[in-house]
């Protein structure tokens, strides 16, 4: 098949870029060429901006695929410009959407593609569902060939999931583990989540791609394993071999203080117990199994961070945060254990 990769080097395209090579697919990234040098050999490169539509459709002139792969849609007008690019050009156009978009709060823990769309809390949800709809009312009144997929919570080698972290990554908090610090836990540390590898998602979506069943589609990606946060972090202290620490620290208040973007990131998503039915995917794609265990992979990631420095980039604005937070809640329960009941 000849595959066209918009994007093709994130967290979830580089994994689906290297397993439809080693298929021996004919693969085709288009992007600005920054982060190329991670991509397996047998790649074909085309360099451009593709907000730049006229530069763009000027490259593509002539050229067909059997599936064009999108990661990176985020707002309805880069949709928008996809269709104009690629309708009647590909078989299949597969949109990356996200499981927040899922209705918060939501109205059972387990999630099947059936459940609402609907995120009060979060403008990127919100954006992701409206590039949805477009999507398909452009199947439904003129044949676009789309399929829809929702990662939820998918991770690679080069960060460690976690809930509550600064802009810069999962470095800071894994230096504070390190340096003997308490970290931050939204609520209790007890809500359910589910992690998913990079290279167990690339497995079901590839099965996606040239799959007749999945046009007019659409399936969410991720492991069958649920977990707490509590086990999440307790794990990483395992692999960094120091002892856990934690501050717990109401969804809500983190998000009061309106340094971190709290609100959509944990209210409109880390913060909900989740559940999800893979039940579809699977029909669609039946030799899928997520195999990847949150301790391996978390350890894997962990090992992989530690070794390579690029990957350590500090962030001491979120240090500091994390110490005024932290010193509020501890000045509280000081304060709590003094309260007198006459």
């Amino acid at each position: 098949m000849k595959v066209l990769l918009i994007g093709g080097t994130g967290t979830i395209s580089r994994a689906i870029t290297r397993r439809l090579v080693e298929q021996g697919q004919e693969v085709f990234l288009l992007n600005r060429g920054t982060n190329n040098e991670i991509c397996p050999d047998g790649v074909t490169f085309i360099s451009g901006d593709i907000n730049k539509e006229e530069e763009i459709a000027r490259k593509l002139e002539g050229m067909t695929f059997d599936a064009v792969c999108e990661f990176i849609g985020f707002v309805p007008a880069q949709v928008e410009r996809d269709y104009r690019l690629f309708q009647g050009k590909t078989k299949q156009y597969i949109y990356i959407s996200s499981a927040s978009a899922y209705q918060k709060p939501l109205g059972d823990y387990k999630i099947t593609e059936s459940t609402p769309l609907a995120n009060p809390h979060w403008q990127y949800s919100r954006d992701k569902i409206a590039c949805e709809e477009f999507l398909l009312k452009m199947y439904r009144e003129n044949g676009f060939p789309v399929t829809i997929v929702r990662p939820s919570h998918t991770y690679c080698e080069t960060s460690v999931p976690l809930g509550v972290h600064g802009e810069k990554g999962s470095w800071q908090v894994l230096k504070r583990m390190m340096e003997g610090k308490p970290v931050i836990i939204h609520g209790d540390g007890t809500s359910l989540w589910t992690l998913t590898h990079n290279s167990d998602f690339a497995k079901a979506y590839v099965g996606l791609i040239g799959n007749i069943h999945a046009i007019g589609e659409s399936y969410h990606i991720t492991s069958d394993e649920t977990v707490t946060w509590n086990q999440v972090y307790r794990i990483i202290a395992d692999c960094l071999g120091v002892e856990l620490k934690a501050c717990y620290v109401a969804s809500d208040f983190l998000m009061s203080d309106g340094k971190y973007d709290f609100e959509g990131s944990l209210i409109g998503d880390k913060s909900n117990s989740v559940v999800f039915d893979n039940s579809k995917v699977k029909r669609a794609v039946p030799d899928f199994v997520a195999t990847k265990r949150v301790d391996q992979g978390i350890r894997e990631t962990v090992e992989y961070v530690l070794a390579h420095e690029e990957c350590q980039v500090p962030d001491p604005e979120f240090d500091a945060w994390c110490d005024k937070v932290i010193a509020i809640m501890e000045k509280a329960k000081a304060e709590l254990k003094n309260i007198s009941i006459s």
